[in-house]
């Protein structure tokens, strides 16, 4: 059980993790934007230890703005968690918005991703939909949020207070594989503002970066120019 996971850490993070169950128990039924990242794979095993596999599905966006190794990874470890998992095609290139890569590109891909995913959710009659928002993203620039919030996207982390050090600390506490994997951003965030994002400068970043990941390195961001 999830409470004698949990007992070796402060008291005061079993409560943010009582929180977020709480916050999952409302939904019932609930559908997680799920990337395979740190944030969401919590959310998903929360969601699953809270509610019971048959009532989470998990969902992740096909996109050239996520690298197949991602893809790949999210398959894996949805599979390894006990997770039905479905992936919706993106389609953010058939919004000039994204494309034109203004500071609010964010905004759009996250509101086309949620709708799509509210959707879903409908569709397979389940009643909620949550994301990996944690407490540190309200301190960052991500105009996502906002298409979250308009949507009421569930952020059980965020709501419960969890920061980005909190959520490593309990996923390593509950045995997740992700707990210190590093971030990563989508592939749009490497081309500057204003630069027209295209599925062959997304690819060309891509290639570049599993290079580099193949030498070695861990953390890596290439910067389209």
């Amino acid at each position: 059980m999830i409470e004698k996971t949990l007992e070796q850490l402060p008291e005061d993070l079993q409560a943010k993790v009582s929180r977020c169950q709480e916050i999952l128990r409302r939904l019932g039924r609930v559908v997680v934007a799920f990337s395979g990242g740190v944030d969401s794979t919590l959310v998903l095993a929360l969601a699953i230890e809270t509610l019971g596999k048959e009532n989470v599905l998990a969902a992740t966006s096909v996109t050239a703005s996520q690298p197949q190794r991602e893809r790949a990874s999210a398959r894996r470890i949805a599979s390894d968690l006990g997770a039905e998992l479905v992936e919706v095609e993106a389609d953010e290139f058939d919004d000039p918005r994204f494309v034109a890569n203004r500071p609010d590109r964010c905004y759009y891909c996250k509101r086309h991703l949620f709708e799509t995913l509210k959707a879903l959710a409908t569709e397979r009659s389940f009643g909620g939909l949550a994301s990996g928002a944690n407490a540190d993203d309200q301190g960052d620039y991500r105009p996502g949020l906002a298409a979250g919030e308009e949507l009421s996207v569930a952020r059980p982390l965020m709501e419960a207070g969890l920061t980005k050090k909190e959520v490593r600390e309990v996923s390593r506490a509950m045995g997740l594989e992700t707990w210190d994997k590093p971030a990563m951003a989508c592939l749009a965030s490497r081309i500057p503002y204003g630069t027209e994002v295209s599925e062959e400068t997304l690819g060309r970043i891509e290639k570049a970066e599993c290079v580099l990941v193949d030498f070695g390195l861990a953390l890596v961001r290439v910067r389209d120019h």
